[in-house]
């Protein structure tokens, strides 16, 4: 089961679900694109925060590419802690 965080919200699980099933680097668009009632403005609010927690990874180049971590696994399959997040 995973963490209730107290940061997080039911947008970040979308994200990092989407990240995780396509398993490949994906620009921001793409993901408000395949994510359902998650709009752009989300999203980029969103990512940072989870690249600030280590759950996800963003690229300079090309500009926005994200891709989830081994981090941001564990989360999905409920193996942190609430403490390693908050």
């Amino acid at each position: 089961m995973r963490p209730v965080v107290s940061w997080m919200t039911k947008s970040d699980d979308a994200i990092l679900e989407l990240l995780d099933e396509c398993g490949i680097a994906i620009p921001p668009r793409a993901i408000a694109f395949n994510v359902d009632n998650v709009s752009r403005p989300t999203i980029d609010r969103r990512l940072p925060k989870l690249e600030h927690a280590g759950l996800v990874e963003r690229y300079d180049d090309p500009q926005g590419y994200t891709r989830i971590t081994d981090r941001g696994r564990a989360y999905l399959v409920g193996e942190l802690d609430t403490d390693d997040l908050e």
